[in-house]
């Protein structure tokens, strides 16, 4: 989401950004969400929908264009995914990649073969025509990044031709007329020179939406949403002084201004100068109505002994909602407001939260974050998550256009059950100050270093369980490893492991081991994700 906008094409003030979206129908792609993301890069609001969503329901999303997903199956596999010919025939805007351009072509009745010959990485493609609606403005050769087996070796009737490789004599075609097109590449990776350029061709001219998704158009739109949703009713925001709770709050506070109060809970999982820096910062920033509740011992009670990560965020989500019940009773009983009870609960849920925890036909459930899939059967308020349609690089582009500080919207990603679910073990007071020391190191010297845009987020990890010999002194220790997780991400649906410079991983290592007695050893992990998951859990 930028605010570049085209200056040839019509510009005007939206109503409903989410009114119209770009559907990518995931057909088992490994990059469906990547793609949404790359339609919103091009200022277009994107939702991603499984291929077995009937078509009668994904044109009552009035959609603005339909953009089919890569997959790993071959369009002549026995329980292959296949596509509806209704779908191409509802005269909305249609763009295939890789499986979905086959399925597009035999879906009417061009040719899919078998042909044997595979292409997989970068290959050359050769443009036929740089005045087509895809690749007006392109080079006539660019570097595409290929994965499939079978090729289109006949386009459909009324298609042209517009693209080809040494393996595949249809890499591209177009219909103007029907404003139905395809490519047998992936444009969505980044391996793809022109593959940003092609998607917002098809946008922008084959489908002829207008590039509104920008950050003062989405809080605009979200704002005019809290307000109809909320109306003279009270409200509560779960405050944890990260960049999505933070974002959410003063969202909430533009709409609906001091029927908001937000209710920080200290339940003790905090990393170093976590509360300091909400009072300090946010409260100083926005003037919001805090409410700060001590909670540290319920929470360290609730989770006594508990070991299993799943277990821990269910016990930390119900806790944070029992938490918040009260403080809406408390809330309402201070001001002698009786007349408006609390009837909203405001949280930072993020796209990629409901997607790990299950949310959307077809979704595996990861793991239950604590405000989605963690949250009680009896809760007794409604939610209000204005970001859950958002990837976290767009809630932090929001995050600035509202003026919230800098030091908050760059912060790294921080766990809503915090550090209970970055100890392995059981959670006690004794190995949370272990932790919370280490990772004040870690963070200290990233900042030092340089490094806190260039890296995703770095959990630190203590292994609480695991015990290690070392030497320290002369004298013969036997204290816990802690692990740093460095990564590098976009929107955290994948990471891969941060090059952390080695002078900067020493440092982190020798200030750990030397300061914070109870360790005597540093680990790092360099695993990606998939297969691991950012948080060790």
């Amino acid at each position: 989401m930028t605010d570049s906008v085209p200056t040839d094409l019509p510009t005007e003030t939206p109503t409903d950004l989410q009114g119209h979206p770009v559907l990518v129908v995931d057909f088992g792609a490994q990059y469906a969400q990547l793609i949404a993301r790359r339609v919103r890069e091009a200022q277009v609001y994107s939702e991603v929908v499984p291929h077995s969503m009937a078509v009668a329901d994904m044109l009552a999303k009035e959609p603005a264009a339909i953009i089919l997903s890569g997959g790993p199956s071959s369009v002549y596999d026995d329980g292959a995914p296949r596509l509806d010919p209704a779908l191409l025939e509802a005269g909305v805007p249609v763009f295939g990649m890789c499986y979905g351009f086959q399925s597009m072509a035999q879906a009417l009745g061009g040719t899919v073969a078998r042909t044997g010959a595979r292409e997989y990485g970068k290959t050359d493609a050769a443009i036929s025509d740089v005045a087509s609606t895809l690749f007006d403005g392109q080079p006539p050769s660019q570097t595409v990044w290929m994965s499939h087996g079978d090729s289109v070796s006949a386009a459909p009737e009324g298609f042209a031709v517009t693209a080809s490789t040494a393996g595949t004599p249809v890499a591209a075609f177009e219909d103007d007329e029907r404003r139905l097109y395809g490519v047998q590449w992936h444009p969505e990776v980044l391996h793809s020179e022109q593959g940003q350029r092609v998607l917002e061709n098809f946008l922008w001219k084959g489908a002829r939406i207008t590039p509104e998704w920008t950050p003062g158009h989405v809080v605009d739109d979200l704002v005019a949403t809290i307000r109809e949703q909320v109306g003279e009713d009270r409200v509560l925001c779960a405050l944890s002084g990260g960049v999505d709770s933070s974002v959410a709050a003063a969202l909430v506070q533009k709409a609906i201004g001091d029927q908001l109060t937000c209710v920080f809970v200290d339940h003790g999982l905090l990393r170093e100068g976590e509360a300091e820096q909400v009072e300090q910062d946010f409260v100083q920033a926005t003037g919001v109505d805090l409410v700060v509740v001590d909670a540290r011992e319920r929470f360290l009670e609730a989770l006594a002994g508990v070991t299993d990560p799943e277990a821990k965020r269910k016990i930390i989500g119900e806790q944070f909602i029992r938490v918040f019940e009260q403080a809406a009773r408390d809330v309402v009983h201070d001001r002698g407001d009786e007349e408006h009870p609390v009837k909203w609960l405001v949280q930072g849920t993020l796209y990629p939260d409901v997607v790990e925890s299950g949310g959307g036909e077809g979704a595996a459930n990861i793991k239950s974050h604590h405000n989605v899939g963690g949250l009680p059967d009896d809760l007794q308020f409604a939610l209000i998550e204005p970001l859950r349609t958002l990837f976290k690089d767009e809630v932090r582009q929001v995050g600035l256009e509202l003026g919230v500080p800098e030091v908050i919207v760059w912060r790294q990603p921080f766990p809503g059950p915090g550090l209970g679910i970055r100890i392995i073990g059981a959670v006690d007071a004794e190995r949370l100050a272990i932790l919370r020391r280490a990772d004040a190191i870690a963070r200290e010297e990233l900042t030092r270093a340089g490094l806190d845009r260039d890296i995703w987020q770095c959990p630190v990890v203590l292994l609480a369980d695991v015990r290690s010999v070392g030497v320290q002194g002369d004298g013969r220790t036997y204290g816990h490893p802690v692990v740093l997780r460095p990564v590098a991400s976009e929107d955290a649906m994948t990471a891969d492991w941060a090059r952390v410079p080695y002078d900067v991983l020493a440092t982190i290592s020798t200030r750990i081991t030397n300061e914070v007695e109870e360790v005597n050893r540093v680990a790092l992990d360099v695993t990606s994700k998939p297969p691991g998951t950012i948080e060790w859990e």
